[in-house]
């Protein structure tokens, strides 16, 4: 969600060079579609549908701005993002979603910086949306920056489910539910189940 600065493209400068993350290639090929008549500002220098590979490919290609969905299958676009500037610093993040939530908006500003461009439609609930988070009216563990699944996932850690119980329990596979760990693991900033349980009863996040 970084958006800081003058991006090329602008100002009879080199076209942007454009990266594109979603899992549906429907999606990919509207988008570039959409692109196609302002080449000279926006040029698409890569896509990916496949988050594990997105990284790499931004890694690589090192572009201007990616242009990434906010959900995708078995991950995250807020984590996503994360990785990407972890990666690639200089990157900018624009995040592409159709959900008019708050909440996804306060979590994309969680993981990004500079200045934010921000849909009118959502600027004015920004503010109450940042206090009830730190009160707590929002999921356990979102002040921490779990996403409501992740929460979900992590209560059932907490209660001593195995990663095949928590998919059964919540009917999704066991690598989604490896991929929701990993995020909490990263997130809590620790390596493995007992160590989240343990951050998890120490901050209170479940009473």
């Amino acid at each position: 969600m970084a958006m800081t600065g003058t991006f090329p493209g602008m100002n009879g400068q080199s076209p942007m060079r454009l990266v594109i993350v979603d899992d549906h290639q429907m999606v990919l090929d509207g988008l570039k579609a959409m692109l196609r008549p302002y080449a000279a500002q926006v040029e698409v220098t890569g896509e990916a549908s496949d988050p594990g590979e997105a990284v790499s490919l931004v890694a690589r290609l090192a572009p201007d701005a990616v242009l990434l969905d906010v959900r995708l299958r078995g991950a995250s676009g807020l984590d996503l993002c994360s990785d990407i500037l972890a990666a690639c610093p200089a990157t900018k993040v624009v995040f592409l979603t159709v959900y008019d939530d708050e909440q996804y908006l306060y979590q994309a500003l969680r993981v990004g910086d500079g200045e934010v461009l921000i849909d009118p439609s959502l600027a004015g609930r920004v503010a109450l949306s940042a206090a009830r988070l730190h009160s707590g009216e929002f999921w356990p563990g979102a002040h921490l920056g779990l996403t409501q699944r992740e929460s979900e996932v992590l209560s059932l850690l907490v209660a001593g489910l195995s990663n095949r119980a928590i998919a059964a329990k919540l009917v999704v596979s066991e690598e989604t539910v490896k991929t929701h760990s990993r995020g909490i693991y990263r997130k809590l900033g620790v390596s493995d189940r007992a160590a989240a349980v343990t951050v998890a009863l120490r901050e209170g996040v479940f009473h």
